[in-house]
Parts: C-alpha cells; structure tokens; sequence
C-alpha cells in the first residue's frame, strides 16, 4: 500500500469552531485556592522544559555518560590482559619466567587501578585514596616478593576481573537512558530520513521507520508515542545511570581503595605525628613565655631588691625606698599573673570544677551573648574535657572575630560512648574547614583521641561546628 503521506498540522486540525476564543483571564468568577486542579496542576508540577535539560544535558551528567562510556571498555580491555597475565604466569610457573609475569601482571593492575581511580575521581567526583605502597626493599628479587605478597596488588587483580560485570551496567543505562531516548524524541523528524523501503506483491512501496509489534508508529498522532517514550526515557535518564553505577562506585570503593586496617594504621600514624608536632610546640611556647615574660619579670625583681638594699644601707630618704618598693611589687605582680597566664593555657583551673562549669565562664567572659548548655551525666576524662574547652574558646573566639553574631550557643552534652561539643552562632556563615582558618588545627586535635569535627556553614549562616570525641579511647 502506498505510504500515507506526512500530515501537516494546521489551525483547522485544532481548531474547527469558527468562533472567537474566550481567554480563561477574563472569566469574571472568583478563582479559589483549589482552582488549579487536573492537567493544569499536573503541568504546574511537572519540571520545566529548561529544567529538564539542565538535569539531564548538564554537565555533572554528561560527565557521569562519558564515565559510563569509558569505563566499560577500559574494563574489559583491563580484564582481558589481567587474565591473560594470570593464565600464562600459571603456566610458566615451573619455568622462572612464571613468577616474574605475575608479578608483572600484578604491578599493571595496580597502574590501571590508579586510572580507573583517576578517572573516578575527575569524572564523578568520586575520592578513592590509594592504598599502602608495598614497602619499598633493594634488589630487583625484593621487588618481586613486594608486589606478589600484598594485598593492594590481589585486590586490584580482583577488580579487574570484576570490574566489566558492574562497568556494563552503566554503559547500557546510558544506551537505554540517552541514546534510545535521543533517538525517540526525533522521531518525528529521523522517520524522514532513517528507514528501510518495504516493496509488496502488488508492486506498492512503505517506508518504515518505525515499527512495533506490527503497527506502524510513522504517522499522527502514532508518531507521539516514541516521542513522549523519548522525553520520559531523557527524563529518568540521569537518575537511571546513578543507579546503574551505584555497584561499580562500590567495587571501585572496596577494592581499589585502602582497607580498614590501613585506614586505621595511617589515621594513627597521623595523629601521633599532629600529637608530637603538638606537644613540641607547646613546650616551645611555654619556654618561649618563660623566657621573654616571667623570667623577665623576675630579673627585674631581683634589680629592684638589690637597688632597695642598697638605699637602705645608704639611709636614702623614705620616699625613694618606698618608690622602689612599690616598682618591685608591681613586678611581682606582674610575674604572678604571667605565670597564672601561661599555666591557664596548659591546663584552665576551671575545668577542675568540670566542663559545664568551664564553659559557663568561658560564655560569662565573652565579647558576645553566649547560651551555655551542658547534659554531661558521667564526667569525662581530663583530656577530652580539655580538648573540649580549648575547642570551644577557639570557636567562640572565632565567632567574636569573623562571624558577625549577634548570640553563641555552646552545647555539651554526653550519651551513647560519645562527647558533642556543638557551638552554633546566627552570623554571616562561609566558613569550611581547611579554608585558612583555625578549624584545621581544631581538626588535628580532635583526631589525636580519634575524635571528628565538622562544619555547616551555609552562606547568610548560620554557623554550627560539632566536636564528637569518644568517651572511652578504642
């Protein structure tokens, strides 16, 4: 039969009453709350044309489709040369050839690990550290036995073995989600130029392009089906492809990235290495006040004395002996209060009475309105009440110099194992941790008792840092 020819759409097929239109706007009757009902509603609810393609063309997406897209068949080109790395390191395993392939192969996973990592990380966003580097050892037989007996090495064989199986996901997302949905939505206009000529008996000619379960979808309004399947498929198609990526984010995640134990192992290295920086710095600042301040302070005294004998002996009048008393005694002072200074920044005297006690005088001596508020059922221990106070003077000093606040709300409270120190202050916000402030050396001190602290800062604010320390130390 002869192909229907395409169909114009004019005014008449959507229009055939011939009298004028009467705009809704125009309606005198009262609109209500509910009056937006229906397809009116549906429409309202529905994202925007505009909104539709910033979701799914933007550029997180496009990036997450060309993750898709490479990664597959890096997998499966990575498979195919660790298996066969493995399979002819087996074979020649009884010749001395066989443990060097392996080895070989070994140190190959572990590169295209890193590019996957990379690829990951540029792509998706997605941080995966590399783990431990095999300790390094001289002599090429050391190398050997370095590469074959860890684990980073096997667990990167592993996840290119693997990695095809969960990397297909993704790819056929993206077929289904963007290439059939691109595909769909220009329809109407590929069905001109995609489709295959069909002769019958009686010597007509068809041209379909589109066909389903027998009917043709080439002409209105058969032709709308592919196209609104298309939007639909455009539009799911971005939350389709996370989904279809969520295992091979975590196959990456499990096995190319370092364990639990060497999480932990190189935590610990950390905050033993911030704990000593810590300490040698505190003791070159006490030193250092000792010095320049108290000890002074204390020659000067010991002057004062030697000059008020001296009068004495000489029978200088009253006055001048009683001038250089008063001068030895505003020394002494002077020394006192740097000493009760310096021994306030090891250690407060306040936090003998508890932490509760220490904050309510850290907010009753503060430049700002401070709302103090403590639930500490057991007391801590010394240390962490003290990484809690210093924690908190330097967010309440930071909130008095950078945030603007009209008011500061300290928290502490205890439960579960845990301590939270929560300081929340109504100012402008924009704070992060790492961005020049002194939340990187809060973190640091945090860590040392395995603690973490974390800020949410939005901009207009407000500011809330929580400090989490456990109670009882792993």
């Amino acid at each position: 039969m002869p192909r229907p020819r395409p169909h114009a759409l004019t005014d008449t097929d959507t229009d055939t009453d011939p009298r004028p239109h009467t705009h809704t706007d125009t309606d005198p009757r009262p609109r209500t709350a509910g009056a937006a009902s229906g397809p009116r509603a549906l429409a309202a609810a529905l994202p925007g044309p505009r909104a539709l393609a910033a979701a799914t063309f933007g550029p997180r997406s496009l990036a997450a489709v060309l993750y898709a897209v490479l990664a597959f068949p890096l997998a499966v080109a990575g498979c195919w040369l660790v298996l066969a790395g493995l399979v002819f390191g087996a074979l020649l395993s009884v010749t001395p050839l066989g443990p060097w392939l392996l080895a070989a192969t070994v140190r190959a996973a572990l590169a295209l690990g890193a590019l996957h990592r990379a690829l990951a990380h540029r792509l998706l966003g997605l941080a995966v550290e590399p783990p431990r580097p095999p300790a390094a050892a001289p002599g090429a037989l050391a190398w050997r036995r370095g590469v074959l007996g860890g684990r980073a090495g096997w667990k990167a064989v592993g996840y290119l073995l693997l990695t095809p199986f969960t990397a297909v996901l993704g790819y056929a997302a993206v077929l289904l989600g963007y290439v059939y949905g691109v595909l769909f939505t220009l329809h109407p206009v590929l069905r001109y130029v995609n489709y295959h000529t069909v002769h019958h008996p009686d010597g007509s000619v068809t041209h379909v392009s589109l066909r389903v379960l027998g009917v043709q979808l080439d002409s209105w309004p058969r032709w709308t089906l592919p196209l609104a399947a298309g939007l639909l498929l455009l539009a799911l198609a971005p939350r389709l492809l996370r989904r279809a990526l969520t295992p091979h984010r975590a196959l990456l995640t499990t096995l190319l990235g370092p364990g639990a134990a060497d999480r932990r192992i190189r935590t610990l290295e950390e905050t033993r290495a911030q704990a000593v920086d810590d300490a040698a710095a505190t003791l070159r600042r006490i030193e250092r006040d000792l010095h320049d301040g108290t000890q002074a302070r204390l020659v000067s005294l010991g002057m004062h004395l030697t000059v008020i004998r001296e009068l004495v002996t000489a029978g200088a009048p009253p006055d001048r002996v009683l001038a250089a008393v008063d001068t030895a005694r505003s020394g002494a002072t002077q020394a006192v209060a740097d000493l009760r200074r310096l021994v306030k920044g090891i250690h407060p005297p306040v936090l003998d009475e508890g932490l509760g006690a220490a904050l309510a005088t850290l907010a009753a001596d503060s430049a700002l309105p401070v709302v103090p508020a403590t639930d500490l059922p057991v007391r801590p221990s010394p240390a962490l009440e003290s990484i809690a106070y210093f924690c908190a003077a330097e967010l309440l000093a930071n909130a008095v110099k950078h945030s603007g606040a009209d008011e500061v709300r300290i928290s502490a409270a205890s439960g579960g194992g845990r301590l939270l120190l929560r300081v929340t202050d109504d100012g402008r916000g924009g704070a992060a941790v790492g961005a020049g402030s002194g939340l990187t050396g809060l973190l640091a001190r945090v860590r040392t008792v395995d603690g973490t602290l974390t800020c949410d800062s939005p901009p207009g604010g407000p500011t809330v840092v929580t400090v989490d320390l456990p109670l009882a130390r792993p």
